[in-house]
């Protein structure tokens, strides 16, 4: 059985919206994307996520984070995480796509995301691991179907923006600090697991 390993770059106040970019994701306005650029090319960040992707291992995506993924890693030069993105077995949580999708070795999951994903966590053996996608993520919440966050949390308060954890009322009971090192740029990298999974 496989688990479900939420990867995120945070704000101190919860922002998770946009960290790559200015133009990543303007939804609500929001204008601030990019602030995470700066220390992206952290080497323990780096590390912390490599760690994820080096065993057996699928990508699990929402739409939005799908598309740009797909629109973004394909045309990049060849190197390690490039390369294990575009190999790599790739779920796709959506209600709009359609088949076949544009990024190899992508599926479409069917019907209710939260379903589709607690059926492949029984049926893998493989993790699947979540970059970005808030929406999926929070619908995976009030099932308990994370097991592991790794958040990557950025000495930075923006005060707007889509947060990962937003105060309505999200069903987790607690979660099990396993791990923390905070790097040179002083991002906290904290690794949480659920304690009801």
């Amino acid at each position: 059985m496989g688990e479900v390993i939420v990867i995120e770059h945070l704000t101190l106040d919860g922002v998770m919206q946009a960290p790559g970019h200015p133009d990543e994701d303007r939804r609500d306005d929001f204008r601030h994307g990019g602030w995470a650029a700066d220390r992206s090319q952290d080497p323990a960040m780096q590390e912390a996520m490599g760690a994820r992707m080096s065993s057996t291992w699928s990508l699990l995506l929402g739409r939005t984070t799908y598309e740009r993924f797909a629109d973004y890693w394909p045309r990049q030069e060849p190197n390690p995480f490039t390369e294990a993105l575009n190999r790599v077995q790739k779920y796709v949580a959506s209600t709009t796509l359609t088949e076949p999708l544009p990024w190899q070795n992508s599926t479409l999951l069917k019907g209710d995301a939260a379903d589709a994903v607690a059926v492949l966590k029984e049926e893998l053996n493989e993790n699947l691991v979540v970059f970005g996608s808030g929406r999926l993520v929070q619908s995976l919440l009030p099932r308990h179907l994370v097991d592991e966050y790794v958040l990557m949390i950025h000495p930075l308060v923006l005060g707007t923006g889509r947060l990962l954890f937003p105060g309505s009322g999200s069903a987790l009971s607690g979660l099990r600090l396993a791990d923390s090192t905070t790097t040179e740029t002083g991002v906290v990298i904290a690794t949480y697991r659920d304690s009801s999974a």
